[in-house]
This record gives C-alpha cells, sequence and structure tokens, in this order.
C-alpha cells in the first residue's frame, strides 16, 4: 500500500498567509478549539445584514445569537460523524464572530434565516442620526 504525504513547501512570510489569516483568524486571537466564522455584511438605508457560511449545523440547536453593548456575537457548534464499513470519520469545532452593529440598529426586531449552509442575520436600521451634533455649552453670568 502506497502512502502519499503532501506537504506545504516551507517558504518565508507571504503576503498570502496575511490573507489567509482573515479567512480563518490571526493565530493565538481565538481560545484552543475556537475557529472563526466567514462573513459578508452589508449595510442598506434600512438594514444591516449579516450573512454566515456554516454549512453542516442544525441552526435549532448548534447556532448562539446575542447582542451586547452593540455587538452582535454569533456561535455556532458543529459536531458532524459519518461511518461505513470500513471507516469512520468525524468533525467537529466551536465557532464564534463578532460585529459591532451601527448605530441606529434595532437588535430587538432582528431576524435569522438559515438556508443551504448560510445563515443571514437581517437586523433593521432606524433613520440614522447626524454624523455631527452641535452641543451649546452653558456658563454662569449668561
Amino acid at each position: 500500500m502506497n502512502h502519499v504525504v503532501e506537504r506545504r513547501q516551507k517558504r518565508p512570510f507571504a503576503l498570502q498567509d496575511v490573507f489567509d489569516w482573515f479567512e480563518t483568524g490571526l493565530p493565538g486571537l481565538h481560545p484552543p478549539g475556537l475557529h472563526s466564522i466567514r462573513v459578508e455584511e452589508r449595510s442598506t438605508d434600512d438594514a444591516y445584514v449579516v450573512r454566515a457560511e456554516l454549512p453542516g449545523i442544525d441552526p435549532d440547536k448548534d447556532v448562539e445569537i446575542t447582542v451586547d453593548n452593540g455587538m452582535l456575537t454569533l456561535r455556532a457548534e458543529r459536531t458532524e460523524r459519518t461511518e461505513d464499513v470500513r471507516h469512520s470519520e468525524f468533525r467537529y469545532g466551536a465557532f464564534s464572530r463578532s460585529l459591532r452593529l451601527p448605530p441606529g440598529a434595532r437588535p430587538d426586531n432582528a431576524t435569522a434565516d438559515y438556508k443551504d449552509g448560510v445563515l443571514t442575520i437581517t437586523v433593521p436600521v432606524s433613520e440614522r442620526a447626524a454624523s455631527a451634533t452641535k452641543i451649546p455649552v452653558r456658563h454662569e453670568g449668561k
């Protein structure tokens, strides 16, 4: 029986490493066993939408979405096992990602939908406040 093992060629630090880190999280940034979740986010005039790549999970029992102090946190855990007569394999892991909500976000009216391995979270956004506000200074004598 021949076994071929492919090894990554040792090379000096490369720009590709930086892109890999953004996809999987910087080394040491997550606690052991906790991985980042790939997301895409966009804002419209009336909503903030996050799409998270979470294939192979059961959204009813493996996903938790919370909002605390303007931070949307998505946690998921995957446990998958496949078996046949000569082979068994399992994959597992915990995933987490936190994103700052935009000004005017209304998390109490947020919705989350899961379809084809993608979780879509939609947070309504009320009209955004003016970017600058002038605050008058009061002082004694006037």
